[in-house]
């Protein structure tokens, strides 16, 4: 895969350009961080609202912000203009946070030309660039292309995939805070136990952005040699991704493509799906 963010410069250079489009994926809730909070509305002009919570998520499944199914996600990108030949961009309001994994979910449906705004909202607010006050109206017409999604079922896996990974060459990393991976901190869900899947290495995602924006490659590329080497001995394992519910895990993924590694996997329902089954092992320290 390609390099996976943009820039702000880039964005305002191309903002008006007849393909692209502009994705607010923004949450309501924030796990994990300190949430930047802002006394208005505010988002950059010509973006329209990629609403991870309640439409681009299965809310037909059990599990916490599960990934829409092909025929969902196509529903709701055709919703939005968005077709096969857009170039697409995602940012979110508290820099990277929840775009990456509007990010990963287009590349599940298929889609390439897909990117991450490095630094999202806080970075193009700081740098003081044209801001709007309301998203961009969504003209459908007998012309627009529905979305055809393409799926690709290798970039995300269940808890059996990650059971029957345990002990393989697969590496697990684990995006939560430190004390949450090693038990130490109750879970912020009921009934979730405290620990970690057994094997798997932490890698709190606030340790790969300097600020709102990613690190430099040549940092992710030796956090990521430091952890996973280690570990195996060679850099080309696959990874395999997981946090409190599948959101943040996706920062992981993102950095780790940013370093150029490829072969990344989401556990969806990550640690709210496996602490919450009693017949999975878990381990607890650091």
């Amino acid at each position: 895969m390609e390099y996976p963010l943009v820039t702000t410069a880039w964005l305002e250079a191309n903002l008006f350009e007849s393909n692209l489009v502009l994705l607010d994926a923004s949450m309501q809730s924030v796990v994990g961080k300190e949430p930047i909070l802002y006394d208005e509305f505010i988002c950059i002009p010509r973006a329209q609202k990629f609403d991870i919570e309640r439409v681009f998520c299965d809310t037909t499944s059990s599990q916490l912000h599960a990934m829409p199914t092909p025929e969902q996600f196509e529903q709701g990108a055709t919703a939005l203009g968005i077709d096969r030949d857009s170039l697409v961009v995602i940012y979110d309001n508290q820099g990277i946070y929840s775009a990456p994994r509007a990010w990963w979910m287009f590349k599940l449906m298929g889609h390439e030309n897909v990117y991450v705004l490095d630094g999202g909202l806080p970075q193009w607010l700081s740098e003081e660039r044209m801001t709007s006050e309301s998203y961009q109206l969504t003209v459908i017409d007998e012309e627009s292309v529905p979305y055809v999604a393409d799926f690709q079922p290798g970039l995300i896996c269940d808890a059996n995939y990650v059971l029957e990974s345990l002990g393989s060459d697969s590496v697990i990393l684990d995006a939560r805070a430190a004390g949450r991976f090693a038990g130490e901190v109750s879970e912020p869900r009921p009934g979730v136990r405290c620990g970690h899947i057994p094997g798997s290495v932490n890698l709190p995602f606030g340790e790969l952005l300097r600020e709102h924006r990613m690190k430099r490659v040549e940092d992710l590329q030796a956090m990521f040699e430091q952890l996973v080497g280690e570990q195996v001995g060679e850099q080309e394992a696959e990874r395999i991704f997981s946090c409190g519910s599948g959101i943040t895990a996706c920062i992981l993924i993102l950095a780790s493509v940013a370093s150029g590694h490829d072969k990344a996997v989401l556990y969806d329902g990550s640690w709210a799906d496996w602490g919450s089954n009693a017949d999975l092992p878990i381990e607890q320290g650091a």
